[in-house]
């Protein structure tokens, strides 16, 4: 006999701002915005006190990192600009992000989760999917044992949700946060995920959001009334099946206990445009900057990359890729820039403004496993390292 399936989904609450205030608690309950490039850090006054930046004097081109549920109460959420997240809360604190702390923290809730089963499939920095299966406890014991053990380990509160799939697990913990828990059962999707948005369907996205409303289709309640032609007409035979599944509550995905990074980046968003020409001193130490901290990621990580690609976005908002591939796998920074650099040389982008550079690792390879290229003579040609702009005039 199969025995029922049980997925956790295990969500870490505010997990960024959270996560600041273990460190800065006289901000507990406080709005709280954490983001933003060159946000200055707190200070320590003499009388132990702390003094904080306030969202209503950033000025820049920063984004939200994520807020505090004071924050998102008024209107705040990730992603937004800064300076338009002032206009609804003003007043409040502003933190820059700590991603060293968030690892770290991470790492710690991970390993406090694998005490109670070691079945997870990590889905980011932040959430995991955890196989509950094969234990005799009921499900509200288990998500009540896993609340505790993340608490003792970080000091954090997390929200689970626990179904018989991935998808109904995710809706789940999102449905009593913070702190909460909800065991949903597929007969209960009716009454309990029907009612929802369409948006709260991971991999329901703004813009199939905005099409579905145009249909007049808003709930997920809507969605399953749907009829399976109108679906595939504006969505096509593969999504519209997975809508209509969805809606449905059905998902057979697997619990992927082994996942392999397909790519790590980085890139940095300008305080002002960056002409390619005009500013290729700064362009050129924002690019060695950026090569710099995605070498250290592939180092933490244990990877090496054989494509590395750049990432372009003009001041027009359009936005240029372009890769270059090695024989052999790289991970210092030298190697990176050189490989950034090539791909620039096959772009004409002389004359134009820059209001993001990011640079991509690709096609990656565990250091383990990278012994029989290290035995291999390789010579580098690094070329002009001294300039983003390769075509003179």
């Amino acid at each position: 006999m199969t025995k029922k399936r049980r997925i956790a989904h295990l969500d870490m609450d505010a997990f960024y701002a959270s996560v600041a205030l273990l460190r800065y608690p006289d901000l507990r309950r406080k709005v709280l915005v954490i983001g933003g490039r060159n946000v200055p850090a707190p200070v320590k006054k003499a009388d132990g006190t702390w003094e904080y930046a306030r969202l209503r004097d950033y000025v820049g081109r920063g984004v939200v990192t994520t807020a505090s549920y004071e924050a998102r109460a008024l209107g705040v959420f990730s992603a937004m600009g800064l300076m338009k997240a002032a206009q609804y809360a003003p007043d409040a604190y502003l933190l820059p992000a700590d991603f060293q702390a968030y690892r770290h923290y991470s790492r710690l809730f991970k390993e406090a989760v694998a005490t109670v089963s070691d079945r997870i499939e990590n889905r980011g920095i932040d959430e995991i999917y955890i196989d509950l299966s094969h234990l005799t406890q009921s499900s509200m014991q288990l998500a009540r044992r896993l609340q505790q053990v993340v608490w003792e380990a970080t000091g954090l509160t997390c929200s689970v949700g626990i179904s018989p799939n991935k998808l109904l697990a995710k809706i789940a913990s999102d449905l009593n946060k913070p702190n909460g828990v909800c065991v949903l059962g597929q007969e209960e999707v009716p009454t309990m995920v029907w009612p929802l948005p369409v948006g709260k369907v991971n991999g329901i996205g703004p813009k199939s959001q905005q099409k579905l409303a145009r249909l007049g289709i808003h709930t997920v309640g809507d969605l399953a009334q749907a009829s399976p032609p109108l679906l595939q007409r504006h969505f096509g035979l593969s999504y519209a099946k997975w809508l209509a599944d969805a809606a449905q509550g059905k998902d057979d995905r697997p619990i992927v206990l082994a996942s392999e990074p397909k790519s790590l980046s980085r890139e940095r968003t300008f305080e002002r445009d960056l002409h390619v020409r005009h500013d290729r001193q700064r362009l050129t130490q924002f690019l060695e900057a950026i090569c710099a901290q995605l070498a250290q990621d592939l180092q933490q990580k244990g990877y090496r990359a054989f494509t590395i690609g750049i990432k372009l976005r003009f001041d027009d908002f359009s936005t240029l890729t372009r890769d270059h591939s090695m024989d052999v796998p790289v991970v210092k920074q030298a190697d990176l820039l050189h490989a950034a650099r090539q791909c620039l040389r096959r772009t004409q982008i002389r004359h134009r403004s820059l209001r993001l550079v990011g640079v991509r690792a690709s096609k990656l390879i565990a250091e383990a496993d990278c012994v029989r290229y290290d035995r291999l003579p390789v010579q580098l040609s690094f070329g002009d390292l001294a300039s983003l702009d390769t075509k003179r005039d």
